[in-house]
């Protein structure tokens, strides 16, 4: 179970892009990936910044005969970023639950995951947002990027490349206990906020 790719220049939001191709294409699994959202959304009805030469993706896919919780998919989800950012740096990667992963204690991913129903099949929508080269400036929290801790940069296509070819595994096996086994998000790495 391969996912379809999805490439777009600029996009409103690939979250909001997934849930018209779930919808209007009847597409039940695939990821998308755009240079630039103009209206990329956050946890909360915040606004995601989406700063040039970062990485906007989202995967989706249906949960017709998924047998675990969201709870534990979000975890799971999570643990795949992790996995993707691992590949590419050693740094300190940490989940502040639900949404964020933070490396060495800054912010460098968001995840927005959604749940949809269109003719009584759930879907799940996992949107990424990675700072790969740039960073945003926020008061709140600080932030930081893949270029920060490795001072490499990184081609947004291979980095997509890279999550597509991890949840096309994941999706394979997305019901095996084994498989699943492997995925549990120790709590070291699970931040409460």
């Amino acid at each position: 179970m391969t996912l379809k790719k999805f490439k777009f220049k600029k996009v409103n939001s690939t979250n909001d892009l997934a849930i018209r191709l779930i919808r209007n294409k009847k597409c039940t699994k695939g990821i998308i990936i755009s240079e630039y959202q103009k209206k990329g959304r956050g946890q909360h009805g915040n606004k995601w910044i989406s700063l040039k030469g970062n990485l906007f993706a989202t995967v989706f896919f249906d949960l017709e005969n998924v047998n675990l919780s969201i709870k534990k998919l979000s975890i799971i989800n999570a643990n795949l970023v992790i996995k993707l950012l691992s590949k590419y740096s050693n740094g300190n990667f940490k989940l502040k639950f639900p949404n964020d992963i933070l490396a060495n204690k800054k912010k460098i991913c968001g995840i927005l995951q959604e749940v949809i129903e269109v003719n009584k099949i759930k879907y799940m929508i996992v949107g990424i947002g990675l700072n790969l080269i740039k960073k945003p400036d926020i008061k709140k929290y600080p932030t930081t990027s893949l270029f920060d801790l490795t001072r490499k940069k990184f081609d947004i296509y291979k980095i997509f490349n890279s999550l597509k070819e991890i949840y096309d595994i994941f999706l394979m096996d997305i019901n095996s206990v084994k498989f699943n086994n492997n995925l549990k998000l120790s709590k070291k790495y699970i931040i409460h906020s």
